[in-house]
């Protein structure tokens, strides 16, 4: 099999299990274009249909689910056999899904992450899309709602509270808002903007990073995570709490996976602390005056 049709497969395996071209992009950091290309000369080489193409997404044809059940298989092998090959030399690698938040706020305690005597590495994949343990594209996954997949394991961390939040003393921009693009608002509290306040929307950009940034240049306000906007001393709360956006947030693993000694390691570590985190987490805690 050549590496560039296998590069194909997973492209084709993005597309399939985040549903269209723009979170396969989000993904893999191709363009949509790009990717739209390569699963038409993917189709043409098989010759067959694999998707089913429509203004809301990429629906799989009978033949693209038979595909992707295949690749599925392929790609559990491939996985143990790097886990295998992992584990006999460099030693096993921790895969961790997290939103942009979650995982800014695991990198700001890295320290409490991975200690220096372990003998694992710890790889993080950012980016709002669910986590998929499924077909075990990662280890160890954050998410806003329980799975109900069996094969899945999950411990409760808590609630997430969102508001909206302003340059502090910086009422001139109560007015704007400032969004993620509509094609890139994957998570709720990102959609929020576009539903209630297109109108006013002056600025948008493609990653959440991005928002508080410009909110401190005093472009305009924006929604956040209270636990974000709370810690950032150039921000202030405007108004209440946004309640239709609350969440619980779970920490999820495979079920045959989670005993492995570096991954049970890792989830403990993250679970403490973000447990710890739990109140500002959960907007209990004022914005610093």
């Amino acid at each position: 099999m050549k590496s560039t049709q296998w590069d194909s497969f997973q492209l084709f395996l993005q597309v399939s299990r985040l549903g269209g071209l723009t979170g396969a992009s989000a993904s893999s950091g191709l363009s949509p274009a790009t990717i739209g290309r390569r699963m038409l000369d993917l189709e043409q080489e098989i010759g067959r249909a694999l998707f089913a193409r429509s203004q809301t997404g990429y629906r799989l044809t009978p033949e693209g689910q038979t595909l992707l059940e295949h690749l599925q298989d392929m790609e559990a092998a491939a996985r143990k056999v790097d886990a295998w090959r992992q584990a006999s030399s460099i030693g096993a690698t921790v895969r961790i899904a997290a939103g942009t938040w979650v995982a800014w706020l695991l990198t700001e305690n890295f320290a409490a992450i991975r200690k220096p005597g372990d003998s694992f590495a710890v790889s993080l994949a950012i980016g709002e899309a669910r986590a998929n343990l499924n077909y075990r594209e990662s280890d160890i996954g954050i998410r806003a709602f329980e799975p109900e997949e069996s094969n899945l394991a999950a411990r409760l961390l808590g609630e997430v509270a969102y508001a909206v939040y302003v340059r502090r003393n910086g009422e001139e921009a109560e007015d704007r808002w400032i969004a993620v693009n509509e094609e890139d608002a994957i998570s709720n509290y990102l959609r929020w903007p576009h539903r209630h306040a297109a109108g006013s929307i002056v600025a948008m950009v493609n990653r959440p990073r991005s928002l508080p940034e410009l909110v401190r240049a005093g472009a305009g306000k924006a929604v956040l995570p209270c636990f974000v906007g709370d810690l950032d001393p150039e921000l202030q709360r405007l108004g209440d709490e946004l309640p239709e956006l609350r969440h619980k947030q779970w920490i999820v693993m495979n079920n045959e996976d989670r005993h492995r000694p570096e991954i049970r390691a890792v989830a403990d570590r993250m679970t403490k602390l973000l447990r710890s985190y739990g109140d500002l987490i959960a907007g209990k805690r004022c914005a610093r005056k």
